[in-house]
This record gives structure tokens, sequence and C-alpha cells, in this order.
């Protein structure tokens, strides 16, 4: 055993007992990479992250930080809010300003983003120097168990060895066997830092990430379409699935459903300012049909990039999507290499891989046994009609309890910033519900809200599930009037009951 001294002079010291480059080693520059990095760093160890993007099909490529700010939650947040200030200009008028919604300027909008997300790739890396970080900005792949090979952008290799290695790729959009997707569709990757207005536009995927971009597209005034296989946001709510479908039909987005996209043709190819014209050729219930887009985005799943670090050289262990195997401590079948994010049998979110990343490099640099909690994980889908949840859905909880032992308490709600604008139909679909499990004195397993500020509202009441909150315990919260929150303290009408849950005024 060996004394390193930490250069910082309050940072802490460890006992080092190999002669590896570095104590830890982290593969992927995202959130949770970043995270885990840092904070073993910050408790003495000697830390390195390996972080480079591969171009997309489109030749998209960005910095570091990961899907979340480059090509993930904080540019799709921002064009989320565009959309909204669109709306809100619509009902601006009847609180009496004078106010009319001219066309969006598409460039403007990714050039502002761009610039933000730039500032904080640089940000990163000045706080990664500081807080002792070493980052190559550089692809690494495995040799064995304690090394891997990493190589740059021109090619040049370099042999690193760690005493740990912590996996923190995240993933990739898939693209489907089909004529022309890669050549000519593009991606969540691509269409943030997309350099000409994208046009009428095919979004392919019922997953959230497909919703969110075709709502915030047809928000600030683009002609959307989703394409579906099937059923919407699989794995969520199905009652709240189906009401954020039936709130974006009413806005104006055009569902073909179920449908298969079957081939791909460029009619125009793109210029540096215009979008090309495509010919797509899909099948909707059972009959082959064709239509012209200008831009094509597939959604249609992630793909976690295990197989391209060469996992085979240590033995990993990982199933047919690329998703790892771990234990409760995030260590993979390989007693060395462990495993947080994307990459995991768990919920795709950057909140989750940061608490999971903070927590695992306090298990093994600071003496800490606090696991990260998989279950209780709150997170919204910024759709046109915000959802947010935490917990279990109703299907989730009643295949888990069996139904007899679920009570389903739900209610429509109206914001109040909306009652004075004109009816409309897109009224009636704020919703909230609370799944209580009936034989553990009406337990919280889920709470589910359809509205303005979902986010806020759920992240709040997400503490509440995690300390075991009952539905006696929100009758007791005496809730902020008037505020969409606070139907969750109010609510007493179940689904058992077949009454209705239109909501009272006050």
């Amino acid at each position: 055993m060996f004394r390193v001294q930490v250069p910082a002079d309050d940072m802490p010291q460890i006992e080092r007992s190999h002669d590896y480059n570095f104590d830890l080693a982290v593969l992927g520059g995202g959130s949770g990479g970043l995270a885990c990095a840092k904070e073993a760093a910050k408790h003495g160890a000697k830390v390195v992250v390996f972080d480079f993007v591969q171009p997309t099909a489109q030749k998209t490529t960005w910095g570091i930080g990961g899907t979340c700010l480059n090509v993930g939650c904080i540019p799709k947040k921002l064009m989320h809010t565009a959309s909204i200030y669109g709306e809100l200009m619509e009902d601006a008028q009847n609180y009496g300003w004078d106010v009319t919604r001219n066309s969006h300027d598409w460039g403007k909008m990714v050039g502002n983003i761009q610039n933000h997300i730039k500032g904080q790739n640089w940000k990163i890396r000045v706080d990664l120097r500081e807080k002792n970080v070493t980052y190559y900005n550089e692809y690494a792949t495995f040799v064995d168990k304690h090394t891997v090979k990493s190589v740059n952008k021109r090619g040049a290799e370099r042999t690193v060895t760690a005493d740990k290695f912590v996996l923190a790729m995240g993933g990739r959009p898939n693209y489907p066997d089909v004529p022309g997707a890669s050549d000519f569709a593009i991606t969540s990757d691509d269409i943030f830092s997309l350099k000409y207005h994208p046009g009428k536009t095919l979004c392919v995927g019922a997953s959230y990430i497909s919703l969110e971009c075709a709502g915030f597209l047809n928000g600030i005034g683009v002609d959307t379409t989703v394409l579906v296989r099937s059923i919407l946001l699989r794995g969520f709510d199905s009652d709240c699935s189906e009401k954020i479908g039936g709130y974006m039909e009413q806005s104006g987005v055009k569902f073909i459903r179920p449908g298969l996209p079957k081939k791909i043709e460029c009619i125009k190819e793109a210029t540096a300012d215009t979008a090309p014209e495509l010919r797509v050729t899909y099948t909707h219930n059972g009959e082959e049909k064709s239509d012209i887009y200008n831009t094509v985005l597939f959604a249609i799943g992630r793909k976690p990039l295990t197989d391209k670090i060469n996992p085979e050289s240590i033995g990993l262990k990982y199933d047919p999507n690329g998703k790892i195997p771990v234990n409760e401590e995030e260590l993979t079948n390989v007693d060395n290499v462990y495993a947080i994010g994307d990459l995991l049998n768990a919920p795709e979110l950057t909140p989750l891989a940061i608490q999971s990343g903070r927590l695992l490099a306090k298990r093994l640099y600071a003496g800490s046994k606090i696991l990260t909690d998989y279950v209780n994980v709150p997170t919204t889908v910024f759709t046109p009609l915000e959802y947010g949840s935490v917990g279990l859905s109703e299907d989730q909880a009643i295949a888990k309890y069996g139904e007899d032992n679920i009570e389903v308490y739900h209610t429509l709600h109206t914001p109040t910033e909306q009652v004075v604008r004109e009816p409309s139909e897109l009224d009636g679909y704020n919703y909230a519900k609370l799944v209580v499990n009936i034989a553990d004195n009406e337990r919280i397993l889920g709470l589910h809200y359809l509205g303005p500020n979902a986010g806020e509202i759920t992240g709040g009441f997400g503490l509440g599930l995690i300390m075991g909150a009952t539905k006696t315990d929100f009758d007791r919260l005496v809730g902020i009037h008037p505020t969409c929150s606070e139907v969750f303290t109010t609510m007493n009408i179940t689904k058992r009951s077949g009454n209705s849950i239109d909501v009272e005024d006050c």
C-alpha cells in the first residue's frame, strides 16, 4: 500500500494498492459518467474520462456532455418552450394583450440553442480540469479488464490502465431495416441542430421522443404527422398516454395508426438552407400508401453502445438489446467493471444516471452504503400536454399486487390560467390520478398528472412516494390555491365507483 497525495490541499487522501495509471476510468462523458468521475475525484481518486461522439448517419456530431445536454433533455425542453410561447401568445389575447402570432424563425431558435449548448460544453471541460479529472476526447475500447486502448479523431492511439472502470456510454437511436432510412432520414441526434427548416415532417414511432418532437414541431407551425405501429408511450400509464394522443390530434398533429414504414426515397436533395423532398412508402391498416415529406425523423427506440467497447475481451455479459445486467451496486459480472445510466435495464433518465453515478463513487471511495432507488423515480414527458409520473402505472400496479388490491383515485382539472380562454377541443384533457394499494393502508404506488408544469408538480410529490405516503397523508396536506398541484389533495372519486370526474369550480 502506498499513499498518493492529491494536488488540492483540501482534498482527501486514499490508499492505493495498485500500479495502474488511474484508480477509476469512466467510459462516457454524459451526465452519469461525469457525475461519477467528479464525485470520485472529490474523494481522492485519480480519475480519467473518455468521451468521443461518432457522427450520425447524417454526419451530426457534438461535444462533451452526453445526450441530455447536446441532443436530448436540454434542447428538447427549449424547443418545447418555444412551442409553448406560441400557445401563450394566443391565450394572451383573452387577457387583454394585443398580440399577433407571426411566423417562427427556425434558424434563430436553433442558433441560440446551439450557442447555449456549446457554452455548456466548454464549462464542463473547465470543470473537469478544476476538479482534477483527466479528460480524453478519444474512443476507448477494452484490451483486458484493466486496460483500454483509445483513439482520437486523428487516429492517434493511447493505452491507459485503471483499477476500476465505470461504463457510462449511453445509447444512440435505432434505424429500422427499411430501404433509405439511414440514407435520408434523421433521428433526435440531428433535429436540434438542423440547419434548415424541417418543413413537412413525419415522426416515426410512438416513443416519448417521437411524441415530444412531433409536439414542439407542430407547436411552432410545422406540418407534422406521426406514424405509429400500435400503442402510444409503451410502459407509461395507458389512460394518460391515450389522452396525450387525443390532445395532440386536437392541436393539429396527424396520426397514421397503425402504420409501418416500408421505403424512403429522395426526390429532391437538400441544400444548405432547404429541406429535401422525400417519398415515404408505408402501410396503414394493411394497405400500402405513400406521401411526400421534407423530413423523416425516426424515434423507434435506442440501443446501448455496449458492443462498441470490445466487451468480449473482458468477458462482459450483456443482453441482446445491449443492456448490461448488474447487481444492486451496479457491478457487472466483471469484478472491477460497473455500469450506470442508459446501459441498465432501468428508466433512461438523466437525473437517475447522475444519482447512480454519484452514489457509486461514494460507495467506491467514501465508504458509503447508500444504493440507488430505481423504482420511485419522477419523470416528465414534454408533450404539448405535459405528463408527469412517479411510481407504478395502473397496469403495473395491478400486475404486481392484483386488481382487487388496487384502487385508483382520479379527476379532471382545469388550470386557472386557462379559464378565460375561448372554449376549444383542447379542453377536458388535464387529468390526475393516484394509484394506491388497498391492502397496505392505501399507500401511494403511483402518481400521474397531465397538465401545465408537470415536471415541477411531479418532482415535488415524488418525495412523498419515497417516504411511503398514503392516501390519508395526501388528504391531510393543505393544497395551495389556485394551483394544479392542489388537485392531489382533494381527490375523492375512484375509478371503481364510475362517478363523474369533472372537477367542480371553487
